[in-house]
């Protein structure tokens, strides 16, 4: 590792459109360094076989990699337990694992279960269908102008009537940190568990599962630097214990007769089939490169750095930001828009210039609704951005309205 990170990763060596590559799409997905590609290639050069079924070296070298990276995200975590940590494919799999297993099973007709506005669609759409299925009833939490939750929101629509509380750590449109310690307290104080969606939290800020006291926290590996294709679910054991298994098959089976079946013991109950084992060995690897830097170092240096991409984006007066209320509760996701500009064309323009952002709604239908827009324009820092990435995304900013035929004001 060296202290220019992003020489670690060999992506943000390539030009787009004959100029330097400024990625910042960080929350879609982050780059992976070096090392990491290095650790997934190195497993299935030279340990790829099937965890769990062999007795022979290679089998067993891979369920020790596989159980090894178990341990190393209870660590990371802060969970009691390695059987607490179940390997996914995602988060959206890890929510709807979720959903499924203990929403279908404990939540009754008349049961409230409580969302925010601005949650990503895998944290809405599972809870959607198991209220329509049991009859519960969905209430919403509503952001206040700087995209934070207001007190009274959270003391008004917890109630005793509330059975589980869906909330996201960061949201993945306006990066406000919520205040998931509170939420679980308040949950918890009427009997209702709480989950959370960390998946734009996980990568950017030091997460104790314990301290926050969440009875299921979820998050994606390709989002803190790791392959795609493998996720995390965190539940407190008694909740894990009571879950019917959510998938069948090999390997989550403890005895198998012709009418009936025994199920493994966890975390294996929730693992029916061949898992990711090279995904595992790349999110080991993923975790060593952030504790290397530091959780809390990585968390200052985006802080520092949302701080002047807000400043410089204000002083172009064509530029409406949403959720930039508050630096201290607030991760690199910066959206805005454009005046007259739709965010697709403004994306394409800046892309010409070798800058990538996302456009459009963000997984996040409802939240849009209520900031009275279709799109937004979305820059997601990560800690091997800089501030000449930023200056880069102004200054072609500047001259979008300008493309299109529009002045500058």
């Amino acid at each position: 590792m060296s202290n220019n990170y992003r020489a670690d990763f060999p992506i943000l060596q390539r030009t787009t459109n004959e100029k330097r590559l400024v990625y910042l799409d960080n929350g879609a997905t982050t780059q992976k360094p070096l090392s990491v590609i290095r650790a997934v290639e190195q497993y299935y050069h030279a340990f790829n076989a099937n965890p769990h079924r062999g007795a022979y070296e290679l089998s067993v070298k891979a369920t020790e990699i596989y159980e090894n990276t178990r341990d190393k995200v209870r660590e990371f975590l802060g969970a009691a337990k390695s059987s607490e940590i179940i390997f996914t494919k995602n988060a959206t799999e890890s929510l709807n694992l979720v959903a499924y297993s203990y929403g279908m099973n404990f939540i009754q007709a008349g049961d409230e279960i409580v969302l925010s506005i601005a949650e990503h669609h895998s944290n809405l759409v599972p809870w959607q269908q198991v209220a329509k299925a049991k009859g519960a009833v969905l209430k919403y939490l509503y952001v206040s102008d700087d995209g934070t939750l207001p007190e009274a929101e959270l003391e008004q629509k917890i109630t005793a009537k509330t059975r589980l509380v869906a909330i996201t750590h960061v949201s993945n449109v306006l990066g406000i940190i919520n205040p998931i310690k509170r939420i679980t307290e308040l949950a918890h104080a009427v009997g209702a568990v709480v989950v959370v969606d960390g998946a734009q939290s996980v990568p950017h800020l030091p997460v104790n599962v314990q301290d926050l006291d969440a009875d299921f926290f979820v998050f994606s590996g390709h989002k803190m630097l790791a392959p795609m294709g493998i996720g995390v679910l965190y539940g407190k054991e008694e909740l894990l214990e009571a879950m019917p298994p959510f998938l069948f098959g090999g390997d989550m089976i403890e005895y198998v007769e012709e009418q009936e079946t025994t199920f493994a013991p966890l975390p294996a109950k929730f693992e029916a089939g061949t898992q990711n084992v090279g995904g595992a060995m790349g999110l080991s690897a993923a975790i060593d490169y952030l504790q290397a830097i530091g959780l809390p170092a990585i968390e200052e240096a985006e802080k520092d750095l949302v701080r002047y991409a807000i400043a410089e984006l204000r002083k172009l007066p064509y530029i409406t930001l949403y959720g930039c209320g508050d630096f201290v509760d607030k991760t690199g996701v910066i959206s805005f828009n454009v005046q007259d500009i739709h965010p697709h064309d403004v994306s394409s323009i800046l892309d010409a210039d070798g800058i990538a952002i996302r456009a459009g709604h963000h997984c996040a239908h409802p939240l849009m609704k209520y900031l009275g827009v279709n799109a937004t324009c979305r820059a997601s820092l990560y800690f091997y951005n800089t501030r000449s990435d930023i200056d880069a995304l102004v200054e072609s900013l500047s001259r979008v309205r300008g493309v299109l035929g529009y002045g500058l004001k």
